[in-house]
């Protein structure tokens, strides 16, 4: 067996495992809006806080507020702003939008970031402490982050879904924009990648121990984070929010979907503006471990990368396996593409868009290998020693 065909076949097993093993994760069906969540019973609305953590985010501030203060919510709700240590103004854009509504948002003033912790597990330590000194304390505490945007129905929708289920953590992807060609390119195949790494139908299901979540809008059941530990068991995460998740599977349900209701606002206009979103957290995705970083490296080529350049470049038979692979992979990214509104003509530029992913996640360990690794607003998370 010569060693195209060797590769060929490997290329094709990868895909056949992707498509028919993997949860289905190419599918895009775990939606927020494909089944209609039942309101609690007996009518009793539970209380939600939302903590949103915000550093230098004076320009999102508005969009993002008013929606919460928007809610259709029918139970009580308020939010706590923590400014995380601004310098464009973000606390007094945040005071100023509190004063028009000063019974539904309170604004703190982060305290300076504390060693072993990271920026934003510590702002919403000190927003979710403050919450809990409320009397009653809320039952939910609504995760969320400075740059999204919600619906006005989307927290009773939240609150639907994770009250009669007992869940007790819900999780909506918030959708990213998707306008700049940087953003056409890389941003559904980010989300693709994200749920090949962590099926959603395999987070939600009980009996799995596949746990995730995308930190942009995480409902929380307080009860449940208190049992768990609190936040501060998270402290030093820079992938905070699949940490959470794992934390919280031990003590319940959780649920993670897409969502067309919940929006990011932060732009992403040029392919280094994305490469700086990847390399920030992806190689501590790794566990700073350089052998991860080489067996991913081999595995992003085998499955992306040897299909195409083989269904090109080799003789039959490994041009006929690589072809297969290749269809095989255009096909899966096809949904999340129809889910962002794109034409499935971009399939033929995932492997292009997963080489440049792969060399985002080289950048990732070379910015740890400077000491700059989880750069975000100027600031170097808490990182472990070197490897």
């Amino acid at each position: 067996m010569t060693p195209s065909l060797i590769l060929a076949s490997l290329a094709l097993a990868v895909w056949l495992y992707l498509i028919v093993w993997r949860g289905g994760f190419w599918l895009a069906r775990e939606r927020e809006d494909h089944d209609l969540p039942s309101p609690p019973a007996g009518g009793a609305w539970p209380s939600v806080i939302a903590v949103v953590p915000a550093r230098n985010e004076a320009a999102m501030l508005r969009q993002s507020i008013d929606s919460l203060l928007r809610q259709d919510y029918l139970g009580s709700f308020s939010i706590m702003l923590v400014d995380d240590e601004s310098s464009d103004g973000t606390a007094a854009a945040a005071r100023s939008i509190a004063a028009e509504a000063p019974r539904k948002m309170t604004v703190i003033e982060g305290a300076p970031l504390r060693a072993s912790w990271t920026g934003k597990v510590w702002a919403m330590h000190q927003g979710i402490a403050k919450a809990l000194t409320r009397d009653p304390p809320p039952d939910y505490l609504l995760l969320t982050d400075a740059d999204i945007a919600y619906a006005p129905d989307a927290l009773s929708r939240l609150v639907a879904r994770a009250k009669p289920k007992g869940l007790v953590l819900v999780s909506l992807m918030a959708k990213l924009r998707c306008q700049s060609f940087a953003e056409r390119a890389c941003i559904p195949a980010f989300v693709f990648f994200f749920q090949m790494l962590y099926p959603f139908a395999w987070v939600n299901c009980d009996t799995a121990r596949t746990a995730a979540a995308a930190g942009g809008c995480m409902l929380v059941d307080r009860r449940a984070l208190e049992r768990a530990g609190g936040i501060a068991k998270i402290r030093g995460a820079l992938i905070d929010d699949c940490a959470l998740a794992r934390m919280m599977k031990f003590e319940g349900r959780i649920w993670l979907g897409l969502t067309d209701r919940v929006h990011s606002l932060r732009p992403y206009p040029h392919l280094g503006d994305i490469r700086h979103m990847v390399a920030r957290s992806a190689y501590a995705q790794l566990c700073y471990s350089p052998l991860l970083l080489g067996a991913v490296v081999v595995g992003l080529a085998l499955t992306f990368l040897a299909a195409p350049a083989l269904a090109l470049l080799a003789g039959t038979p490994a041009l006929l396996l690589a072809a297969a692979a290749w269809a095989l992979m255009s096909l899966a990214f096809v949904p999340i593409l129809r889910f962002y509104g794109l034409s499935p003509l971009w399939t033929l530029a995932l492997p292009l868009i997963a080489a440049a992913y792969l060399a985002f996640t080289l950048d990732s360990g070379y910015q740890h290998w400077r000491g700059q690794a989880g750069l975000w607003k100027g600031r170097s998370q808490a990182l472990p020693a070197r490897q």
